[in-house]
């Protein structure tokens, strides 16, 4: 578990690090070329990964206590896990989900509370809207606990092209991959789960040779 509780903090660090640097520095909108296919870009979270969102206020908190409790529960696996399994094509992949999840977590607990500006519901308009300026991490709080935003700003255009007008349905629209932007956390859950899946086969080997049992 050593290693485990290592790379996870390793990963939180720089993905809080990331985060707090943009969103103290940037401009929510405001994006960065950093090469043709990478920017910088800021923008801010409601909801899930690469941007995915549901239910207003109520969507968000009920979010934000999943993913603890989601926490828990994959914090109760590793543990009860690493008794048995102590091969990094488990360990490491573990660590990862682990992090990014509480990376993730932790915007949403916090940053409501840590910042004094951010993302907010409003009621009339019926949608999350931004703010102007820059925002200072000065604690006086911008919305409330477990409903922080989370802060994104990795972005990879890709591709990005015209459809040709004689296709039906798409023809004459701008398509763009990637679209989404994501942070250090998402990556982490990513290529951990991606690893855990492509390395199956040696991940869930236990340490006296025997495949593990689900």
């Amino acid at each position: 578990m050593k290693k485990v509780f290592l790379i996870t903090l390793l990963v939180l660090i720089i993905d809080q690090i990331s985060k707090i640097y943009v969103k103290t520095n940037f401009y929510l909108g405001e994006d960065v070329e950093v090469f043709s296919w990478f920017k910088i870009a800021f923008v801010e979270n409601p909801g899930m990964a690469y941007g995915m969102e549901f239910g207003g206020v109520t969507g968000k908190i009920v979010l934000t206590v999943l993913r603890v409790i989601l926490i828990g529960f994959i914090i109760y696996l590793i543990k009860d896990w690493a008794k048995k399994i102590s091969n990094n094509y488990f360990l490491v992949p573990a660590a990862l989900v682990l992090a990014g999840a509480i990376g993730n977590v932790v915007d949403c607990v916090f940053y409501g509370v840590m910042f004094d500006k951010g993302t907010t519901w409003d009621n009339m308009f019926g949608g999350w809207v931004g703010y102007p300026g820059l925002a200072e991490m000065n604690f006086s709080g911008y919305s409330g606990w477990l409903t922080g935003c989370v802060v994104d700003m990795l972005y990879f255009p890709l591709v990005e092209f015209d459809w040709p007008s004689w296709i039906p349905f798409i023809g004459g629209k701008h398509y763009k991959f990637f679209q989404p932007v994501f942070n250090i956390a998402d990556t982490a859950i990513s290529i951990g789960g991606f690893a855990l899946f492509i390395f199956r086969n040696k991940a869930f080997i236990t340490d006296s040779g025997e495949k593990m049992k689900f």
